[in-house]
């Protein structure tokens, strides 16, 4: 996928899942670096447990990328002491 892929992607991503966990998002450039993120975080989850990953720009990656920015987002608040919604 390419480097656009992977910013609209993270994008998209970063922002269902801070509006899933939080109900508000963490700004636009912090929403696409955890989406970014939960895009790897997800698909090596989903790799571990026996599943794909990340396949390309489609609705399977893209819950795979949602599911992984929960994680992260859900990391990140418990690492800088913010609480959900």
């Amino acid at each position: 996928m390419s480097i656009i892929g992977w910013l609209v992607l993270g994008l998209i991503a970063g922002f269902v899942a801070s509006k899933l966990y939080a109900g508000s998002g963490q700004g636009v450039v912090l929403d696409i670096v955890l989406g970014i993120i939960g895009a790897f975080v997800g698909g090596f989850l989903f790799n571990t447990f026996g599943s794909a990953g990340v396949t390309g720009f489609n609705l399977y990656s893209m819950i795979v990328a949602i599911i992984g920015a929960v994680v992260v987002l859900w990391i990140y608040h418990a690492v800088t002491g913010r609480r959900s919604g």
